[in-house]
């Protein structure tokens, strides 16, 4: 009894022990599965093949751990800043450009820690939110306040213009790619100041120039007083270039101290500016179509807003050809909150603008190609189309002084150019 005993044990621990083994060969088939395998290792035992596939593995990892180090060396000495979020706003890395940028000196190599511990920024976190839900690429600017928690240390802290590009990354984490716009900024303040000192110096001189040339105009005879005639438009033209950069400089200094607002209809600015420019609408058989749900009034500064509506009109005659509509459509746009806004667009049936120039048709002194070399009709001493390339500045100018934004379009229908602005503060009480 005890040898079949023995036997009887013997027999089922052997046969637990194929069990085990089988199902252990069943486990490493499946997870071998997981990996990619050459056909001359199917013939390797289990235990062989997985050990290779875990040193591959290894140096997998230890290539990818080389790459990580390449691509963060780069970084770091890369001209921009650059920083990585995971899906919960944690910074998971940045280097020294963006560190210096945005102050992050506290955070080390290593750390991760919620970015909103770090720096304070609004834009910078919506512009990571709108990355991850959008799953697309943001680019936005903004001024970034730096903060600092010593007192002595926030007086010296300077303001600077960030330009931020930003790519969405896998598992909802986000790259930041960081811009200093500041430098910029400096040199442009720099050349409006130079500019604009310069303007005040031009204007008296031109001022003498134009007297005397006035005076010379009175005493010469043909054939010289055709071009001391021709003289005259020429300094009209610089005397109103010195004092548009003026006007413009001082918008930008104190916009809202340049304005004197009160209710004003939007039909009335329109129609003065209108009535000034008949007549050369006239000599080119225009016409001017006007439309609005209803008596629009709005909070303004009136001698300004007509200056605005001048120079639109002024540029869609120039632009327009003969017997042509200009079209001024006035708009009220739906808003959840008091008060509303209003939009007026401004139409012609001209050539428009090249696409390439809509970028930047507000900018200073900017002129499309095309309007350098077009002519009046007629002989051959008529003067050139030129205008000061600022009249769409101070539009702008005017514009973002009352708060409202102002787009260059080309309109789909006319063909012609399509000047979009939009002010807030549309009164509600007309009779007001």
């Amino acid at each position: 009894m005890p040898v079949v005993d023995f036997l009887l044990g013997l027999s089922i621990g052997i046969g637990f022990w194929l069990w085990q083994k089988i199902r252990s060969n069943r486990k490493l088939q499946q997870l071998l599965k997981g990996f990619a395998t050459d056909d001359s290792e199917i013939a390797l035992p289990v235990i062989g093949r997985l050990r290779r596939e875990i040193a591959r593995q290894n140096q997998r990892q230890q290539e990818l751990e080389i790459q990580l180090q390449t691509c963060q060396t780069i970084l770091g000495v890369a001209p921009v800043g650059y920083l990585q979020v995971d899906e919960e706003n944690q910074l998971l890395w940045c280097n020294q450009q963006a560190r210096d940028l945005l102050g992050l000196q506290k955070w080390e190599p290593g750390q991760v820690r919620l970015l909103l511990e770090l720096v304070r920024s609004y834009e910078l976190d919506r512009l990571i939110e709108q990355t991850r839900d959008r799953q697309q690429q943001q680019i936005y600017e903004w001024v970034f306040h730096p903060t600092s928690a010593d007192a002595s240390a926030i007086g010296k802290l300077k303001s600077l213009k960030l330009r931020a590009c930003s790519l969405p990354l896998p598992d909802d984490g986000v790259g930041v790619f960081l811009e200093n716009q500041q430098p910029i900024v400096e040199i442009s303040q720099s050349r409006d100041r130079l500019i604009s000192d310069l303007a005040h110096e031009l204007r008296t001189p031109l001022t003498s120039i134009r007297l005397v040339v006035e005076t010379l105009q009175q005493h010469i005879e043909s054939p010289f007083r055709r071009l001391v005639d021709r003289l005259l438009p020429e300094i009209d033209r610089l005397i109103n270039l010195v004092h548009n950069w003026l006007e413009i400089s001082h918008l930008e200094l104190e916009p809202h101290k340049q304005l004197n607002l009160q209710p004003v209809e939007v039909r009335s600015l329109v129609d003065v500016a209108w009535q000034t420019l008949e007549p050369l609408a006239q000599s080119h058989q225009l016409q001017l179509s006007y439309s609005e749900p209803c008596p629009v009034w709005i909070r303004a500064d009136k001698a300004r807003l007509t200056q605005v509506f001048l120079n639109l009109l002024d540029n869609s005659i120039k632009y327009s050809p003969p017997q042509a509509t200009i079209y001024v459509v006035v708009n009220l746009l739906p808003t959840k909150d008091a008060p509303k806004q209003v939009q007026i667009n401004v139409i012609d049936c001209g050539r428009g603008f090249p696409v390439a120039d809509l970028p930047y048709v507000f900018d200073r002194l900017y002129r499309c190609e095309s309007d350098r070399t077009r002519q009046l009709h007629g002989s051959l001493d008529a003067p050139v189309i030129t205008g000061s390339g600022l009249g769409l500045a101070i539009v702008r100018q005017i514009v973002l002084a009352h708060n409202g934004t102002v787009k260059a379009k080309n309109h789909p229908e006319t063909g012609g150019a399509w000047l979009q602005i939009e002010l807030p503060e549309v009164l509600a009480d007309f009779n007001k």
